[in-house]
């Protein structure tokens, strides 16, 4: 998995924390975390083609959740990111290996496949099952003051 599906979900978590209507430009989030500004509107563009989030043009304009965060999976952050593909691709070498495979439906035969396959499975179901508001409920109740101070590093940047 790549680095841009982190900072994709910590930049929505930071949007969970401004005020309805707000939005924030990728050069502003990137600079809270000292990001290549480029690299991550990117994966701020992959999430507004995946209707995470909205984007607005002109001065004012920038990045906000186009949904409410109860309504946006990890897995729906990971997939704008990374794609729907799976993670393990069955390329059938045990086709290649001695013994007679032909015609065998590998994706039953392998326990290679098998066992990665329903490692996926838990893995999207566990990702699925969370979403962008359970971890900010999460890091609110850990550290009550992150939801002030994010919204106070944004507006002390717009100056």
């Amino acid at each position: 998995m790549s680095e841009g599906v982190e900072w994709a979900i910590h930049s929505c978590l930071n949007l969970t924390w401004l005020e309805p209507g707000e939005a924030v430009t990728a050069a502003r989030m990137a600079a809270f975390y000292e990001l290549p500004a480029a690299y991550l509107n990117k994966q701020l563009q992959a999430l507004a083609r995946a209707g995470i989030l909205a984007s607005t043009p002109g001065p004012r304009g920038g990045f906000r959740l186009a949904r409410r965060a109860e309504d946006i999976t990890l897995l729906d952050m990971v997939i704008a990111i990374e794609g729907p593909e799976e993670a393990f691709r069955c390329e059938e070498i045990l086709r290649q290996g001695p013994g007679d495979h032909e015609g065998a439906d590998y994706r039953r035969l392998c326990v290679v496949s098998q066992s990665m396959r329903r490692a996926e499975l838990a893995w999207r179901r566990e990702l699925a099952g969370q979403t962008l508001d359970d971890l900010r409920m999460i890091v609110e109740r850990r550290v009550p003051a992150t939801p002030g101070r994010t919204r106070a590093w944004f507006a002390n940047l717009r100056t």
